[in-house]
């Protein structure tokens, strides 16, 4: 089974790779755009789609511009306990939650909204698309276009997520997500769409930092303490970095509800 998951996981990767560079290209344009300009790349997703929100900032090789919105009761933070798989399941399908948790974050003109969810049904990746929309923001959607194709959408609106999305990003997974066979039993195991959505995630990581460099700024790097040549102190002014950035973000907008 682990050469059948191998062989899987590359047929998604090699597909990816022959189809999505121009979408990732053009993403990452826009991308670099926002954060040239003072602006931020927000990144949302809820369930197992958090995980390449965690993977794209704060960590080693990547670099402020990049926000995460993360909402613990849109993870799971055990199984059948309090804040469990089952209380996510219910609320990321709950129409309505999504725009109370961003109520009162910053999202400005100019941003761009990144919006991870291979199903792209669910109420919460929509609602955080549409609400971006609603707030001048492109969004850019990382989703199964397999799912989007072959689904009926589940939301009021009656949009699916790349529906409502400026560029949609294909993790070129299938809908039912698993890949592997195995005798004996029903259904498929081993997912593949965190693999393709790690990529995506350093993927963009790299092409914005590329675009940015022609743009002639060099983004701070967030660096391992093993790499030579960085002083002590840079890790904490990555961070004092993003800390800036979303002040002078924050007042910008209070500037323009000022004259609103």
């Amino acid at each position: 089974m682990l050469e059948r998951y191998q062989q899987e996981i590359s047929v998604v990767l090699n597909k990816f790779w022959s189809t999505q560079a121009p979408a990732l290209r053009q993403a990452a344009g826009w991308m670099a755009e926002s954060i040239a300009a003072d602006g931020l790349v927000h990144i949302f997703g809820s369930g197992h789609s958090v995980l390449p929100v965690l993977d794209m900032f704060p960590r080693y090789g990547s670099y402020a511009g990049f926000n995460p919105m993360m909402d613990s009761r849109l993870m799971w933070l055990s199984v059948m306990e309090t804040g469990g798989a089952k209380e996510l399941l219910w609320l990321e399908r709950t129409e309505g939650y999504a725009r109370v948790f961003l109520e009162d974050k910053d999202l400005l003109a100019g941003d761009l909204m990144l919006v991870f969810s291979h199903g792209g049904l669910n109420a919460a990746p929509i609602e955080v698309a549409l609400e971006a929309k609603r707030r001048g923001l492109k969004v850019v959607a990382a989703t199964s276009m397999d799912n989007h194709r072959h689904r009926t959408a589940t939301h009021s609106s009656g949009k699916k997520l790349a529906d409502i999305a400026d560029l949609a990003i294909d993790n070129c997974v299938p809908a039912e997500d698993a890949l592997v066979e195995v005798e004996g039993m029903l259904g498929r195991v081993s997912a593949g769409s965190t693999v393709s959505f790690i990529t995506i995630g350093m993927a963009l990581v790299a092409e914005v930092a590329a675009q940015l460099r022609q743009r002639g700024i060099t983004p701070r790097q967030f660096v391992s303490p093993n790499v030579a040549g960085f002083s002590p102190d840079n890790n904490r002014q990555v961070f004092a970095d993003f800390h800036q950035r979303r002040l002078r973000h924050a007042a910008r907008r209070l500037n323009q509800t000022a004259h609103s």
